[in-house]
């Protein structure tokens, strides 16, 4: 999987020193993977396998999800409030035309 340099340089920076975030960054790398890693748009994943496969708790996943959601780094969407969560990963560096 090649991932562009904006998430190492300045996206991994901007959440782990400045937000202080670091579990932010690694859902957003899991998330990357199984999205643009994959050659797909979105990915459907629940919060517990999130913590699983990143390794974190699954409060933690949750956290994060609301920071990226707030920061318009991923889209979520849900048929139904107990739905499992379909997440698109958004490119902040599409939108600046790197």
């Amino acid at each position: 999987m090649k991932i562009d340099p904006y998430v190492l340089d300045t996206l991994m920076r901007d959440l782990v020193a400045h937000d202080r975030s670091s579990a932010a960054f690694l859902v957003y790398l899991q998330l990357y993977r199984h999205t643009h890693g994959e050659g797909g748009a979105s990915a459907r994943m629940s919060h517990a396998a999130l913590a699983e496969l990143v390794g974190i708790s699954k409060r933690s996943v949750q956290m994060a999800i609301t920071r990226l959601i707030a920061r318009r780094l991923i889209r979520q969407r849900k048929a139904r409030p107990t739905s499992i969560p379909v997440y698109t990963v958004l490119t902040p560096w599409a939108r600046r035309g790197a």
